[in-house]
């Protein structure tokens, strides 16, 4: 990484988690392109998505991500998807966000310029969140994804659910894309529970997520995993600076203690930035004024 240049950072996820051929196709786009980083990518299988962290100077990374998108629209068909995360198109979304020597205006209109782009390559319909939101409601995705696919489909005609690029209704196998920039990226975090009963988790999801009454920066979900014992309250954080892990960590540790239910472990899916990690370990350690210098690591970095 070169000190004086601008760098983004991109955590967009595609509608498919199971079948391997068209994870690495929709993948490869972002891999050995000059002037870009795929640092991971994460298939899940219930939710049937992928979720991609990538690291790219402004002009290559864009070029990167809509070759990504070109191959999610030919390759996956909303009228044949299934899956338990929400989700309104193929190529999901595409959320930007500032890395290194670049503002958050620069971001947004980076994200300005992939939304029109995929309508005019793709014609795929746009909807523009975060910082490039049209209005205050279409801030969060989940108004934006309210009926999710199947219902978006019947309501994209109104004026209210319209699209903000592209015909007021939805590409017939593609969807729409939600584009957006922010100041911080989504942290994807999972919090395992002892037990099978799967709508406590459900409860202690609403309770957390920010639409109902939980935390602003959180939204959650209660699932089953199939591969493994137990259920999990899995959630998108979209903020670990005013709301770190280690405070969705005992929330949900003490709604558990409710029903007599333990929590056995949490997994944090995909990168994550060390100051979210810092900050839960000065929490928990009851650190007194920890600097990140004193991580010897740290000095690599620069």
């Amino acid at each position: 990484m070169v000190e004086n240049k601008k760098y983004v950072l991109a955590v967009p996820n595609f509608s498919d988690g199971r079948r391997k051929e068209v994870i690495e196709a929709v993948v490869e786009p972002l891999k050995n392109v000059e002037g870009v980083k795929l640092v991971s990518y994460e298939p899940e299988h219930d939710f049937n998505r992928t979720v991609i962290t990538v690291i790219g100077e402004p002009e290559p990374l864009k070029e990167a991500l809509l070759n990504m998108a070109s191959k999610a629209y030919e390759l996956i068909n909303m009228e044949e998807h299934e899956g338990t995360h929400p989700r309104i198109g193929a190529q999901d979304t595409i959320p930007i966000f500032p890395f290194k020597n670049i503002s958050l205006d620069e971001c947004v209109q980076l994200a300005e310029e992939i939304g029109e782009e995929i309508y005019k390559r793709y014609k795929v319909p746009v909807y523009f969140s975060g910082q490039n939101a049209r209005n205050e409601k279409r801030k969060a995705l989940s108004f934006i994804r309210k009926g999710q696919y199947e219902g978006l489909k019947k309501v994209a005609h109104t004026e209210e659910r319209k699209p903000d690029i592209g015909p007021a209704a939805l590409h017939p196998t593609a969807g729409a894309t939600i584009v957006s920039a922010d100041t911080e990226g989504l942290t994807a975090y999972n919090i395992f529970l002892d037990t099978e009963n799967l709508e406590i988790a459900k409860k202690i999801a609403k309770a957390l997520r920010g639409p109902s009454g939980g935390f602003t920066t959180i939204r959650s979900v209660g699932i089953k995993f199939p591969e493994r014992d137990g259920v999990v309250v899995s959630m998108n954080m979209f903020d670990c600076t005013r709301t770190p892990l280690y405070r969705a960590f005992n929330f949900v540790k003490q709604e558990a203690q409710r029903y007599g239910v333990n929590v056995t472990g949490s997994e944090i899916v995909g990168p994550v930035k060390l100051d979210h990690l810092l900050n839960s370990l000065e929490y928990f350690l009851g650190l007194e004024n920890f600097r990140k210098e004193q991580i010897l690591e740290t000095h690599l970095m620069e």
